[in-house]
């Protein structure tokens, strides 16, 4: 029965992922970059200013929400997960290093693509009886589509991010890391496992505000320790550097010349591979980070909007790019292990970067343990970030559909599978994340497209308060 599941979903992945992905994710960033005029170059500086300019690691307790600092590091925690290590290795494995490219080329029209994502979640998000918010995907596809349609859509997306992101998703995270680990300490899975369920467990029930209390903490720290782990490993090859950019500009147009077959076949393999990986990495589109975004306590959507545009970009062009440069730098460029396209027996997309730091090593088993050891320690950070994330954008469309009552019940299944997922390593498993995700990108884009007037307005009005035809909101505005 498993076998013929996982033969299914796969079937139905590729499909997908293949065609539907790959117009729904470059047609709705490219209509958004065209409608706002590309937002996210206009306003990018502004966006960094947002998010670094008055940087705050211990930010104060909110009776609603978040601070916009702290839904900015809640979102990338999310974003930052397995597919910024083991996903971008997929990738390039399957469709070369210039699946790379085409991860840039969707991150590039994400940003506006979450632009809007961002700017709708604080429009539409709900201000409750007891001051917590709620916000997300549900709350603006039932203000684009009214009566059932728009209820049926609604409740489709949050079925869909309940088990892709809440349940399924958290077993690939957590197994991640408990692989990981086991590889580099020898720790048992299920001791791994039993430690999560506990650190989990504990955030889960502090609520909103623990969380956001560990994101704005946690993220900074685990961006730190992986881009300077990365940048000395990149060092180490600096003189490659040029040939590594090379190959991902030559095969993100030839890619038959090194994963093989015909070229059309060659080159729908790369741009899929940079479209699904890219979609588990920066999630825009995808209907995730609304959920962290509508939490932001600003003064208008559009200060949330262009601070989530500064998300993907570090997702994708900053730590999604040192684990590429990682790999490239080391197993291709230089006459690497997988120069020729050939993989050895033993390397797959979970030990990738470990292979990839051995090799700077003249000792290769001394080597291939201090790879282990990094990864792992970069994984805990990830993947753990990323289900207390998901965890709650799972949590707020499981109280959408039955309640705050039905709370503790979803917490436990939740950890549930946290712990499954660090013991238990299924094929089935990542195929049914990537399904739900994709599940979730069909509602959330149609609703994005169906209230684009409203991101557009957004903007325009930011652009008269630019350009002295609206007066400032207040005096801080800029």
């Amino acid at each position: 029965m498993e076998e013929f599941l996982l033969k299914i979903v796969t079937k139905a992945n590729a499909y997908l992922s293949d065609y539907v992905l790959i117009i729904l994710l470059i047609g709705v960033g490219l209509f958004f970059t065209i409608r706002t005029r590309f937002v996210q170059v206009r306003y990018f500086g502004e966006g960094m200013k947002k998010v670094f300019g008055g940087i705050k690691l211990n930010g104060k307790k909110h009776k609603g929400g978040m601070s916009s600092f702290q839904a900015f590091t809640t979102a990338v925690a999310a974003q930052v997960g397995t597919g910024n290590i083991i996903g971008a290795c997929g990738a390039i494995l399957t469709g070369g290093p210039g699946a790379i490219f085409w991860m840039w080329i969707i991150a590039f029209l994400g940003m506006a693509t979450i632009y809007a994502e961002a700017v709708l979640a604080q429009k539409t998000r709900v201000i409750n009886a007891d001051g917590s918010v709620s916000g997300g995907p549900v709350y603006y596809i039932k203000q684009a589509f009214k009566g059932g349609f728009g209820k049926f859509l609604a409740i489709f997306f949050a079925v869909a991010i309940i088990i892709a992101l809440g349940f399924v998703g958290s077993m690939v995270q957590s197994n991640s890391i408990s692989v990981a680990v086991k590889d580099a300490t020898g720790i048992p899975a299920w001791v791994v496992g039993l430690v999560l369920v506990v650190l989990s467990g504990l955030i889960f029930i502090g609520g909103t505000s623990r969380l956001a209390s560990v994101t704005e903490k946690l993220v900074p720290l685990m961006a730190v320790v992986y881009i300077l782990g990365g940048l000395i490993i990149i060092c180490c090859r600096i003189t490659y550097l040029p040939e590594a950019f090379g190959m991902i500009f030559k095969y993100a147009f030839n890619p038959q010349a090194i994963i093989g077959g015909s070229v059309g076949f060659a080159i729908k393999t790369a741009i899929s591979q940079g479209a699904k990986r890219g979609l588990f990495s920066n999630e825009a589109g995808m209907g995730s980070t609304p959920h962290a975004h509508a939490q932001a306590n600003v003064k208008t959507p559009h200060e949330q909007g262009v601070a989530a545009i500064v998300g993907v970009f570090i997702d994708t062009f900053v730590v999604l790019n040192v684990t590429a440069l990682i790999v490239i730098t080391t197993l291709y460029a230089g006459g690497g292990v997988l120069s020729t396209g050939t993989v050895p027996k033993g390397l797959d997309k979970t030990n990738m970067v470990a292979n990839a730091v051995s090799s700077l090593f003249a000792n290769a088993s001394t080597g291939l343990k201090v790879g282990s050891i990094f990864v792992a320690i970069c994984l805990c950070f990830f993947a753990f970030s990323t289900i207390l994330s998901w965890n709650m954008f799972g949590k707020i469309n499981f109280n959408y559909l039955f309640g705050k009552k039905g709370t503790i019940v979803y917490s436990i299944i939740a950890l549930a599978f946290v712990f499954l997922g660090s013991i238990l390593k299924n094929d089935l498993v990542w195929e049914l994340t990537d399904f739900f995700n994709y599940l979730m990108v069909l509602p959330n884009a149609l609703a994005l497209i169906a209230l684009s007037k409203m991101v557009r307005n957004e903007v325009k009005e930011r652009d008269a308060i630019k350009k002295g035809k609206l007066p400032l909101a207040n005096k801080n505005d800029k």
